[in-house]
Formats: C-alpha cells, sequence, structure tokens
C-alpha cells in the first residue's frame, strides 16, 4: 500500500509495533540518543533499496540519508505542546485523524528556553489504513531531506496512539489560498502561484530523479505546504510506492488517491507510472491558472471535472483569458500564464509517454520566471460567464471523502 523499504517487496510490513518504539522488521527503533535508527531483522541492505543515484546530481540541495534520523517524543510532551490537543489548535482534519498546531520548549541547561513551533498529526488508531500510512511516513520521510518536502521532525507510539511530528507550515495549504475566500486568506498573485509551482514540481523531481524511483501517488493541492515566504513542500507520503524497476515501465497495485488528480491509465488498469505524478501536478497547474477545484458536482454540466472541461481552453488566447481566476483582477503576464497553460496541457497528456518529465517541467517553469514580464492591468475587469465563477464557487469540498466505482478514495 505504501512505500516500503524491503529489498523483496514494496509492500508495507504488518508487524505490529511495541511501546518501546519498534515499528516494523525493517523500521525503527529507539536508540539510546533519542534519535531512530533502522532495523536490519530482515537482514536486507536498505540503501541499496533507495539511494540518491542521480538525484544529488540534479539537486544537490536534497539529500537521502542512510538510515531514519527521528526524534522519539512521548505521548506527554506532545499533549503538553497541543494544550491536550485542544480544538483551538486544530489546523486540520480527515479520515486520517487531525492536525494540531503545538509549541516544544527546548530547555538547555545555563541558556534561555527556545520554542519551536509544530505540527503534531494525531492519526486515527482504529484505522488500519491510518497505521500503514503512518509506518509509510516514518520509514519515508526520516530519511529524505529536500527544501521542498515538509521534514518530519519525529513520532509517537505509546499504545495505541500514533502521532507524527513536522516543521509547521505557517501559511497552511495551497488549496485553503485557492479556494477559500474571507480576509484571513488573500488571494495569491501571479508572481506567487508561479513560485509555488516551481517549488513544488522541485519536491517531484527530486523524488523521480532518485536511483529507486519514487512515485508520490497523491499530488494535490491540500498537499503542498507553504511557508512564512510562499516557498511550497510537498507534504503527506502516506501513498508513496517505490517505483518500477529498470526493465518495467510501470508497477500494478490497488487504485488509491483523490479523484480528479489520478491519472486515467491508474484509474482504468492500476498500472502506476513515474509520470502519473506528472498528470496529478497537471491538474495543480489547472487549479493554479482557474483558481477551480479539480472536482466540483455544484458546477454546471460539463464543468464538473476541471481538467475534461478546459483543456480546449489552454491553447487558444482567447478562450485561455475567459478561465484565468477572476481573483487575479487581470493582474498577470499573459505571456507568462498562456506558457503555463501550455505545460499543464501536456502534463495532462492522455498517454504517460507523452508528458515530460518532471525535471523538464522544472526547466520550463523556471525560463516562464526567468522572463520576468511585468503582470499587466487591464482597463476593465470582466468576468466570464462561461466560466461560471458563482460565489459560492471557493467553498471547500471534500471531494475525496465519496467512494467513486474505480477507486479506493483518500481522506485529506
Amino acid at each position: 500500500m505504501g512505500l516500503c523499504w524491503s529489498s523483496s517487496s514494496d509492500s508495507l510490513s504488518t508487524t505490529t509495533p511495541s511501546s518501546t518504539g519498534n515499528i516494523s522488521s525493517v523500521g525503527a527503533y529507539k536508540s539510546s540518543n533519542n534519535t531512530t535508527t533502522t532495523g536490519t531483522s530482515t537482514g536486507s541492505n536498505i540503501s541499496s533499496v533507495f539511494s540518491a543515484g542521480s538525484g544529488d546530481d540534479v539537486y544537490p540541495e536534497g539529500q537521502i540519508l542512510p538510515i531514519p534520523n527521528l526524534r522519539i517524543f512521548s505521548l506527554a510532551e506532545l499533549r503538553a505542546s497541543t494544550r491536550n490537543f485542544k480544538s483551538e489548535n486544530v489546523l486540520g482534519e480527515g479520515g486520517f485523524g487531525k492536525v494540531f498546531k503545538g509549541w516544544l520548549e527546548e530547555k538547555v541547561p545555563g541558556k534561555q528556553s527556545n520554542g519551536t513551533v509544530i505540527a503534531v498529526k494525531k492519526l486515527n488508531s482504529e484505522s488500519f489504513q491510518g497505521y500503514e500510512e503512518w509506518q509509510c511516513e516514518v520509514n519515508f520521510l526520516g530519511r529524505i531531506s529536500h527544501p521542498n518536502l515538509v521534514k518530519l521532525l519525529g513520532y509517537c507510539l505509546e499504545g495505541d496512539d500514533l502521532l507524527l511530528v513536522y516543521e509547521f507550515m505557517q501559511k497552511g495549504s495551497l488549496e485553503n489560498h485557492l479556494f477559500r475566500k474571507g480576509s484571513s486568506v488573500q488571494p495569491l498573485s501571479w508572481e506567487i502561484r508561479l513560485r509555488i509551482a516551481i517549488g513544488a514540481a522541485k519536491g517531484l523531481a527530486f523524488l523521480h530523479a532518485s536511483e529507486k524511483q519514487v512515485i508520490y501517488r497523491d499530488f494535490k493541492a491540500s498537499n503542498i505546504l507553504l511557508d512564512a515566504s510562499y516557498n511550497a513542500k510537498i507534504s503527506d507520503f502516506g501513498l508513496a510506492k517505490l517505483g518500477p524497476s529498470a526493465s518495467q515501465s510501470h508497477i500494478t497495485t490497488r487504485v488509491m488517491g483523490t479523484q480528479g488528480y489520478a491519472a486515467p491509465e491508474y484509474v482504468a488498469t492500476g498500472h502506476l507510472y513515474v509520470k502519473s505524478d506528472v498528470y496529478g501536478f497537471g491538474v495543480v497547474l489547472a487549479e493554479i491558472l482557474t483558481g477551480l477545484h479539480a472536482l466540483d458536482p455544484n458546477r454546471p454540466s460539463g464543468q464538473h471535472n476541471l481538467t475534461e472541461w478546459i483543456k480546449p481552453h489552454l491553447f487558444e488566447r482567447r478562450k485561455l483569458r475567459s478561465i484565468i481566476d477572476p481573483r487575479l483582477e487581470g493582474k498577470y503576464p499573459f505571456k507568462s500564464v498562456f506558457r503555463v497553460a501550455h505545460l499543464a496541457l501536456k502534463c495532462l497528456g492522455p498517454e504517460p509517454k507523452d508528458r515530460p518529465s518532471m525535471k523538464e517541467v522544472v526547466e520550463a517553469l523556471e525560463l516562464i520566471e526567468a522572463a520576468n514580464e511585468k503582470p499587466l492591468e487591464r482597463r476593465t475587469t470582466r468576468t466570464s460567464t462561461s466560466v461560471g465563477h458563482q460565489q459560492g464557487h471557493y467553498r471547500r469540498e471534500h471531494l475525496s471523502s465519496f467512494r467513486p466505482r474505480q477507486m479506493e478514495p483518500r481522506a485529506r
């Protein structure tokens, strides 16, 4: 289901963890210095399964550690940091459980006490999928480091309580900024949208460039988090999979993810390609352009699925203007927008082989940004009736909560 560190299979171990900190036969265990190291009871060399490979050459700022390096928190520590998981501290909620904002006090003898803001994900212990995704996050994010991937600081495992501790992302998710209205959420400028797209693309490219390619499998706006400077970081690796071997083009797996973002070949056959992630990136580019959800049953007939609806608009300049997010108020360089739309169309290609690699996507977006075109303000701001940007359009819809016939839903 998730990412595996065993050399014999890419399915997660279902070994039941104990309160001492053991995760699985190839997971992490508590060492005397309160960090995690990797168990080797299977005799497999984990480094040979997943190593940086060419990734270090492409993105030298990222690295993949040979063993996890995580702090093990006590439940008491996390209760204190979140004020006993008080509802006022809830940052987000989904089928996996809740995410709380916390404050971690670091007391160093002889020095002034320092504090760190953290995000604590408290998973639903009754969900087997939640347990598997918890394992996957610990075993994977504990070893990987990149500026555009959210940093996992540690975990807690006590009895039935499963918790993950992440760095805190001040600006929340891209989804919140694109689709929510109100004084607390300001519309994103075109320059910031482009910067976010580049950051997220770099994160995916780093995963794909590793020697044993990693397929993220659930790329969507809600999984792109933003720091105080709107730098994008990909979060939530619970569905990540190790990619195909050199002799294979794809892996076959049970279809999971979020409807509207999953690539058509994956939904139809269960065949998962590295470039299945590229399709999901294309969907998010479409959302960035339009300010519209990938799926919205409240839109007029024929417009429920965003990508199916707007594809004909992406390569025609006149039609493209009619679907651009009205909250941009016409303040965008149209040539830049047109190039991004053209790139989105390539990413949404019906066949994996027709889509660009994420490395190529990064290069294309950086060239667009380097053009440094200044936004043009239109004399009048028109609202196209063809788009259907109704006032209620920006409501957040938990569209992945229903169960489509072809695929299993992923809770947000």
